[in-house]
């Protein structure tokens, strides 16, 4: 699954939670921890989708257009990661004489077009209200402050 889809769901939440005041790129970014580059891109299809406003020049930025109830996780897995589950490359070749090389396209095909199937039901099932109240009740007390609005590069140290 690509990480744009859970760009998208950062932002929608983000942007809730502002109400009506809008939020530019460098704050949401802060918020989602990564570059504002990359959000503006989600933003952008989001934008499209009608998800959310932008208002351009000074105080401007993004708003939510919709509300949370109304938007499921399926449809914003649909917007940027359907089909993720199926790799890119499969083993074996229809060309060969090996009855496993010959035919394991084929099968894992049907299998992850059964798992994408049944991921984005459970996807539908589930509301970004809901997904904003899972939040919620998680309860980890670091994240109560507002953003700073400044992206901070991530550096990740391994020991």
């Amino acid at each position: 699954m690509n990480s744009e889809f859970t760009v998208a769901v950062h932002c929608l939440l983000f942007l809730d939670n502002q109400g009506e005041q809008m939020a530019n790129s460098e704050q949401i970014a802060c918020s989602v921890a990564t570059h504002p580059a990359r959000v503006r891109k989600v933003l952008s299809s989001l934008r499209k989708h009608g998800l959310v406003t932008t208002k351009e020049g000074a105080g401007g930025g993004y708003q939510l257009n919709t509300e949370l109830a109304r938007v499921t996780l399926g449809d914003l897995y649909r917007l940027f990661a359907r089909g993720s589950l199926h790799p890119g490359w499969c083993s074996g070749s229809d060309k060969s004489s090996c009855q496993i090389s010959s035919n394991m396209h084929t099968v894992m095909d049907r299998i992850f077009s059964g798992g994408e199937q049944r991921l984005e039901s459970y996807f539908d099932e589930l509301s970004l209200s809901e997904v904003k109240r899972m939040v919620d009740e998680t309860g980890s007390q670091a994240g109560r402050e507002r953003c700073t609005g400044k992206y901070e590069k991530r550096v990740n140290m391994r020991i």
